[in-house]
């Protein structure tokens, strides 16, 4: 997605005729639906700047300039973009336009510099790592810039920045960065203009910014599929912006805790696709090659089962089991066994371990005391039973008890559901866990669907599963999950019957990757901490609908389902009680099942007040539909549009 776009000569008399803002702010509404012309006046120093350095007559007048152009599956945006061509090859400079004045050197960080925003010093990346990653995140994603060779050249331009000698902006600390995106400050515009026409020198005639912006997306890498690779030490994920920032600080905190004694704890609070897991495993990785010995903790059996699945015949199983633990193991630890615990899913740990909970004190306590460092992800709105204890406020309970250093940071950038921050917000605004501003002026580019018969909803998921496998139905535990006839798919667990529909619990625990398990609906405690492209969840009867408030009903949960175990006795005592414990439980347990696509949600509701107010919150979403893209399909009798 691009906000504006136009030629360098157009672009130039904008500025200068003052329609500029309004311009972008016109495009903002009709495809974002969400922004101000504060905001949007923010830049205006910045795009004056942009103008003097393209009002050089070498500069083409048709070279095409755009502005906010939105990194594939991601929530980032690059700032400025120039198209054409040398005489010989199609290229586009991207420019990363930053108003910092004054900027310190951060010796111990990779690509790292503190600098003043956000009325504070802050840590951020170097300019020319971040427009580098951006770059680099385009030629990952885009086809088209990969079949059509078409050459990317990134630059950071600090405008309001005035270099001084031994100036730490461009310290040889920082070299690799700046040999791959040079930097350029206040008085530095001919050097830019000459960075630019290097480049560019004649217009834009294969339009490049239309390719690039309507070029075929290429799949998405999840974790699971990576894994492999990341354990022999190749970088699958390029980390940007805040991930690049915790990950310096949380790799050197690591080390110097090692190297000190001094017990630190770390606390990482991060939404669904913020990237939690893969800076994780990133993060293990490199500080066992650093002679360190670190381990990946997660209380969720079905990543690890994943896991250990792909891995095996690369890696040695005790090897595997060396490096992925349940969070149950460490009942027995001695103080500082370990150097590193990596705790993901921090959310569901619990207090006792064991089959029968009757090990161990506190998997939180016990974590604490086992390793030099520990650092936890966590994401409390992911709590999805009774028995999930972890919290920050518990973290760092033990964090002070054991005289831990408490470090806590926080990650924002969504990896997942096509990068769509609107998706995230307007989920928890629907299911009522977070009230967030202002919904109707929201927008979001992720292909949501709602279905009125959930065997349409199959044949979908099953049509898309044909291109990579990586396509899944999952359902509320709202239906029996028997121990008889568990190896047979066509043992219908999941019945509907008014839609002549049925479908089995999944089979194998490996049912997030085998061929044959299109047909198997995966549960919360078999898809929690795994990603697919497309995701069709069921929402059962323990969610309803009702005078204008999403209602849940524990008593709709199957009886085979731990994760309300107990909430009976507690209902017989105290119903407002059990109420109150199950009811987050419940709205947690879709959340999560809903954010597991990277690409799209489908949805079907056994509720059918429910679906029609999902349709009805659906409606008042601006969708950014690239044209390219638009299909016309009709669910449940309404007209909307899907990402083809």
């Amino acid at each position: 997605m691009i906000i504006y776009e136009s030629t360098k000569e157009q672009f130039v008399g904008d500025i200068v005729n003052e329609l500029l803002i309004d311009r972008l702010y016109n495009s903002y509404q009709e495809k974002i639906g969400r922004t101000s012309k504060a905001e949007i006046r923010s830049w205006e120093n910045s795009l004056q700047k942009m103008s003097n350095v393209m009002q050089d007559g070498e500069i083409p007048n048709d070279a095409s300039v755009a502005i906010e152009f939105n990194i594939p599956n991601t929530s980032k945006r690059i700032d400025f973009l120039i198209a054409g061509n040398d005489g010989n090859q199609d290229h586009v400079v991207i420019v990363e336009l930053k108003q910092w004045e004054t900027v310190e050197k951060i010796a111990t960080r990779d690509g790292i510099v503190k600098t003043f925003v956000g009325k504070a010093n802050r840590e951020m990346t170097h300019p020319s790592y971040q427009a580098w990653s951006y770059s680099a995140l385009i030629e990952d994603f885009n086809e088209n810039v990969q079949k059509q060779e078409i050459q990317l050249k990134p630059c950071a331009y600090l405008h309001n920045y005035r270099k001084v000698e031994n100036d730490p902006l461009t310290d040889v600390h920082y070299e690799e960065h700046l040999e791959k995106a040079p930097v350029f400050t206040k008085g530095e515009i001919e050097k830019l203009r000459s960075f630019i026409k290097k480049f560019i020198k004649i217009g834009d005639r294969n339009q490049l910014l239309y390719q690039i912006e309507n070029g075929k997306i290429r799949p998405s890498k999840s974790l699971q599929d990576a894994l492999n690779s990341m354990l022999k030490g190749n970088e699958e994920f390029i980390m940007i912006d805040e991930q690049k920032v915790f990950f310096e600080e949380a790799f050197h905190q690591a080390m110097d805790s090692v190297k000190t004694g001094t017990k630190q704890v770390m606390i990482v609070q991060g939404g669904p696709g913020t990237g939690k897991s893969v800076l994780a495993i990133n993060l293990m990785v490199k500080l066992i090659d650093q002679g360190l010995v670190a381990m990946y903790v997660t209380k969720n059996a079905a990543p690890r089962n994943i896991y250990s699945a792909k891995l095996k015949g690369d890696f040695r199983k005790t090897h595997i089991d060396n490096l992925f633990k349940g969070s149950g193991s460490f009942t027995e630890v001695e103080k500082n066994e370990f150097d590193v615990l990596i705790v993901d899913e921090a959310h569901r740990l619990n207090e006792k371990s064991g089959m029968f909970r009757n090990k161990g004190e506190n998997q939180v306590k016990e974590l604490i005391k086992g390793s030099k460092f520990t650092i936890f992800f966590i994401d409390e709105n992911q709590k999805v039973t009774l028995s999930d204890i972890g919290s920050v406020d518990l973290i760092e309970h033990y964090a002070k008890q054991y005289k831990a250093n408490i470090i806590s940071c926080e990650l924002t950038s969504q990896f997942r559901c096509d990068g769509s921050d609107g998706y995230i917000a307007w989920l928890d605004d629907v299911l009522q866990i977070r009230n967030t501003a202002n919904m109707h002026e929201l927008g979001m580019d992720y292909d949501v669907r709602l279905f009125g018969d959930p065997n349409e909803m199959l044949s979908e998921i099953e049509k898309l599963n044909r291109r990579n496998n990586k396509s899944r139905v999952m359902a509320g535990y709202c239906w029996e999950w028997p121990k008889q006839n568990r190896q047979d798919v066509n043992h219908l667990d999941i019945a509907i019957p008014e839609h002549d529909f049925g479908i089995s619990w999944n089979i194998e625990n490996t049912w997030a990757i085998e061929n044959s398990s299109v047909r198997e609906a995966g549960c919360i405690h078999t898809a929690q901490g795994l990603e697919f492209d497309y995701v069709g969840v069921i929402i059962g009867n323990d969610m309803r609908y009702e005078n204008g408030q999403i209602i849940t009903d524990y008593t709709k949960r199957a009886k085979t389902d731990q994760s309300l175990k107990g909430i009976k006795k507690i209902a017989k005592e105290n119903p407002e009680e059990a109420h109150a414990l199950a009811d987050p439980i419940i709205r947690n347990t879709y959340r999560t099942l809903m954010t597991r696509g990277q690409k799209g949600c489908f949805v079907y509701c056994t509720d059918s007040a429910l679906q029609e107010y999902l349709n009805e919150r659906l409606e008042k979403v601006t969708f950014y539909r690239k044209k390219r893209q638009e299909t016309l399909y009709l669910v449940d009798g309404r007209e909307g549009y899907r990402r083809g």
